[in-house]
């Protein structure tokens, strides 16, 4: 029984998003707040030009010579991203961040997810990067500690 190997590739879309937030945890008051963040706890908020780039990792299909076909990932994408995300206040307009500090760390994970339950086949999500400014950059490959 022979089975054959195809060669796996990366396919990164970029786009990128404006939204506005607020740095600010539900557990912590207004003098560690303003200690934690600083100027990013700022009572009417900031914003940001975000971008984004999504990778997926897969073998090539021999068939039509692509991971993904890009039009898919861009509607994926759109709906996960772009919909929900753009030119918004991610503290007011985003549900999850009603919940979770809207932290770039936190904006990643709720990108994955998202990804998660859009993509036709989500074992195929590798990486979202995120960049906040040109300065700041957050990675999240789906990996997750601890239990609860």
């Amino acid at each position: 029984m022979s089975s054959k190997a195809y060669p796996i590739a990366y396919l990164t879309r970029i786009e990128k998003f404006s939204a506005c937030h607020r740095l600010h945890s539900p557990h912590l008051n207004d003098a560690e707040n303003a200690a934690t963040y600083g100027k990013c706890n700022n009572f009417h908020g900031h914003g940001h030009n975000y971008t984004v780039e999504v990778t997926l990792k897969g073998p090539i299909n021999p068939v039509n010579g692509m991971v993904m076909n890009i039009t898919d990932l861009k509607v994926a994408i759109n709906t996960a991203i772009m919909s929900t995300m753009d030119h918004k206040n991610l503290d007011k307009d985003v549900p999850y961040f009603k919940d979770h500090v809207s932290t770039t760390e936190n904006v990643a994970f709720y990108i994955w997810q998202n990804l998660q339950n859009v993509l036709e086949n989500p074992s195929l999500l590798y990486e979202v990067k995120i960049y906040e400014t040109d300065k700041n950059v957050i990675t999240f490959r789906g990996e997750v500690t601890g239990t609860d």
